[in-house]
């Protein structure tokens, strides 16, 4: 079973979006034979927050239902037990590295394990519906690369 974690500031926006959407694709593309889950958490993340109510609304518009997600924060354990961690940043990158430091032969941006290094997954959090949109056309067109190139399977 092989384990992605998704990482972002407060996990209630850019990751759970990115764990759901990578579910949602594994699912569609019948890849679940692969045995790949799909997780998320933020470096500076309140614990059982509920996913904002514009991710919520636009993950809902592609059929995606957010509304029980909670939020939990970065911890070792989690850390440790996953097999690839994606971040919505280089900020996120390197402050996961400088955290725990043991997990840098594995942590990319998702950006960056997408093959696209310089590109960033903006935050929408406090920002219009619009934001929240782009963020996730991003983020799906990034997991398209990831999955459709198949590496994420071995």
């Amino acid at each position: 079973m092989k384990k992605v974690l998704f990482i972002c500031t407060g996990n209630t926006c850019r990751s759970p979006m990115a764990e759901a959407i990578l579910n949602k694709m594994l699912q569609d593309r019948d890849h679940n034979s692969h045995g790949i889950i799909s997780l998320s958490a933020g470096l500076n993340a309140l614990d059982d927050m509920e996913a904002t109510p514009q991710a919520i609304e636009i993950m809902r518009s592609v059929g995606i239902d957010l509304s029980r997600h909670r939020s939990r924060s970065v911890d070792d354990e989690l850390l440790r037990d996953v097999d690839l961690i994606l971040t919505m940043t280089r900020h996120h990158y390197h402050q996961l590295q400088e955290q725990f430091p043991h997990v840098q032969h594995k942590v990319y941006t998702l950006a960056e394990y997408a093959g696209l290094p310089t590109e960033e997954v903006s935050d929408p959090y406090g920002q219009g519906i619009e934001a929240y949109r782009l963020a996730r056309q991003q983020i799906e067109s990034l997991l398209e690369i990831i999955v459709n190139r198949g590496d994420i399977f071995s």
